[in-house]
């Protein structure tokens, strides 16, 4: 017998219509570039499929995620060849993939290049390493011959540190510039969501913001430009009153000062809203603030009810997240706040 079951006590408050704006903010600063999207770690913890058809919808062809897996779970909602593996092709197995479903492997190295070319190769990206030491060629590598025998649609670098006033951003750039003259490509791409705010000599032809798409503010800058575009929310799962000089939570990390009135929320570390939000996280209704009160645990987190007298259990609150704030809150990154919200979340 299939059973009908019930939705979570927990779910991802989601904006199409910032998430659209968003892209559409990029796209206009990107200049004379065409925006495209990185869309790995499931959509950056929003969920892949459900960012991917509204930025295609807002205009976006070109989509970036990270391992072979993540493509096939968008092969029926994007055009394969909008699709690019920034991984690449580490085995034959991921080649034979790549020539079955149109999904475009990015090159990182000689050894790619070569087993790409012996299964026939065919149109390709490819990844220059300009300074990152992460993936990527490197630059003493472009002159082999299997790099020339490649098909290049884009040629692509990654900016280290474009979200700061650093003299390496020039250096990247110049050394970018240095393997589009050096490898025969269509298009060009190095700015990621911050590299944008760098300027038209960053850009190329594409550009492949990420963070900024969901709500990140990677520079002030761009403050103005970017709307949030998810907000957790939760049930109260039970209505309690606390007693002046009772305790709440793990180790009695929290005590009463007067009577009060508390919830217990269906939210924990497990979901990703993790202990560094421990009496500093606040959440929201009817315009009220609710703070978190003593140690967030694996499934449940305490939040004050004092100024909320007509919350009831069953009810839902919204966690304040928005990305900056949040991480100067926390001193978890813009990605990791998204990318740890837990599978829990109804997407």
């Amino acid at each position: 017998m299939l059973l009908d079951v019930p939705r979570p006590a927990l779910r991802l408050g989601f904006d199409p219509d910032a998430l659209r704006a968003n892209w559409q903010a990029l796209d206009r600063l990107s200049g004379d570039a065409r925006a495209g999207a990185a869309v790995k770690a499931d959509g950056y913890g929003l969920g892949a499929r459900q960012v991917v058809p509204v930025l295609h919808a807002a205009g976006c062809h070109d989509f970036f995620v990270a391992h072979w897996s993540e493509a096939d779970a968008l092969l029926d909602i994007a055009a394969p060849g909008s699709i690019s593996v920034l991984h690449g092709p580490l085995t034959d197995a991921d080649v034979a993939f790549a020539l079955a479903s149109g999904a475009t492997p990015v090159i990182n190295s000689l050894e790619q290049a070569r087993r790409w070319l012996a299964a026939g190769g065919g149109r390709c990206h490819l990844m220059v390493d300009t300074g990152m030491n992460r993936l990527g060629l490197p630059m003493a590598d472009l002159g082999d011959e299997s790099v020339a025998a490649l098909d290049v649609d884009v040629l692509l670098s990654h900016l280290v540190s474009a979200e700061e006033e650093t003299p390496f951003n020039a250096v990247q750039r110049d050394r970018w510039e240095e393997a589009r003259r050096a490898v025969l490509h269509q298009r060009a791409s190095l700015a990621n969501s911050a590299g944008i705010a760098l300027g038209s000599g960053y850009h190329g032809d594409l550009t492949r913001p990420g963070i900024a798409l969901y709500g990140g503010v990677p520079r002030a800058e761009m403050a103005g430009d970017l709307r949030q575009v998810v907000r957790p929310q939760v049930a109260i799962l039970q209505v309690r009153n606390v007693a002046a000089g009772e305790t709440v939570g793990y180790n009695a990390t929290f005590t009463a000062k007067t009577a009060m009135r508390t919830g217990t929320i269906a939210l924990g570390y497990a979901d990703g809203y993790l202990r560094c939000w421990s009496g500093k996280g606040r959440f929201l209704a009817g315009g009220q603030v609710l703070p978190v009160l003593g140690r967030v645990s694996m499934d449940m987190t305490v939040i004050d009810l004092s100024s909320a007298p007509g919350l009831r259990e069953g009810d839902w609150v919204t966690a304040d997240y928005a990305l900056p704030e949040a991480s100067a809150a926390t001193g978890l990154t813009q990605y990791e706040l998204l990318t740890v919200l837990g599978q829990r979340f109804a997407r």
